[in-house]
């Protein structure tokens, strides 16, 4: 009987939802709504793309392993998730244009305000980004100091000089000046069916020793074309606008933030590491020690998962 509860506790429930007038899918491991008794949730802010489904197993470990105590919500970039046949993926096309609702600033203001209508400012968040969901959380703390942030854990972040990077300086070109050409491909993608896209992703991904599974089915929905483009746009804008690392938020928030670097991460070389080490030498910086890929998800989301709470269990204790 205790095996049944556990499973049902383990199996999340998924939303979409309008938000800044763009579809976005909404992840929920516990209580699908928040009242006065939920103290604590957890929020996490993808990557790029920003699909939430790669997130289930990071998730789902956090969940189960704080004892189901705490819900641990994901929430989509706006437009980086397939809507359901009854969603158009915009909801006011001249809303969504005005405030560049796909541009990097749009998707900042975007968290904003999901969190505006659907988290009581009481509510203590520990905010979990990784890569630019990690400078997404910084502009969070910068745009609304209000927020009540107990902790922010940064994964392998994508905070500064993007464009200077390794893998930077192959995509530069291809997201800013060749991302109408790189559409079509993905146009063509999109037209196959789901069975074969899913064939063609297990191929890719066959070189990956203890691929996750559950990333299959959110990469097909990344092939619908409208997705990809998307996360191209912003991808296009990380490039150009995220440039010097926003030192004053950081120091301002300190205390409140973990920053966990790649050792191999081609989004972001080691010496940012020693160069955010150096300035701020009482933060709390790791390397780390585990050959993790930057892209955890696709086969390290529990481990990294586990390293999480054991970094913010002592914070959370009452």
């Amino acid at each position: 009987m205790e095996n049944m509860v556990t499973d049902r506790r383990d199996e999340p429930q998924t939303e979409f939802l309008y938000c800044s007038g763009a579809v976005t899918e909404v992840l929920r491991f516990g209580s699908p709504q928040l009242h006065s008794g939920h103290k604590v949730l957890f929020l996490i802010i993808p990557g790029n793309p920003g699909a939430v489904g790669f997130y289930r197993t990071f998730m789902q470990t956090i969940h189960s392993t704080f004892g189901y105590q705490h819900p641990v919500w994901a929430v989509s970039h706006a437009g980086h998730c397939v809507p359901p046949d009854s969603m158009d993926m915009i909801e006011d096309p001249s809303s969504a244009a005005e405030g560049d609702v796909f541009g990097i600033s749009g998707q900042i203001e975007h968290k904003l305000a999901f969190l505006r209508k659907h988290v009581p400012r009481e509510t203590s968040l520990v905010l979990v980004g990784h890569s630019i969901g990690c400078y997404i959380i910084l502009e969070m703390m910068k745009r609304d100091p209000e927020l009540k942030i107990l902790k922010a854990v940064m994964l392998f972040p994508t905070i500064e000089r993007m464009a200077q990077t390794p893998q930077g300086k192959v995509m530069t070109p291809v997201l800013c000046q060749m991302r109408y050409v790189a559409y079509l491909p993905v146009f063509l993608l999109s037209l196959l069916p789901d069975r074969l896209k899913t064939s063609l992703i297990k191929l890719v991904f066959s070189g990956i020793k203890c691929l996750d599974q559950t990333v299959v089915q959110p990469t097909v929905g990344l092939l619908s074309g409208d997705c990809a483009a998307n996360a191209m746009y912003m991808g296009g804008q990380e490039m150009r606008k995220v440039l010097e690392r926003d030192n004053i938020t950081i120091k301002n928030n300190l205390g409140k933030l973990i920053f966990y670097y790649g050792a191999t991460d081609h989004w972001c070389p080691v010496q940012y590491f020693h160069d955010i080490k150096q300035d701020f030498p009482h933060g709390d910086f790791r390397l780390c020690e585990n050959g993790f890929r930057h892209a955890f998800v696709l086969d390290t989301g529990r481990e990294v998962a586990k390293m999480v709470v054991e970094w913010i269990r002592g914070d959370l204790r009452t």
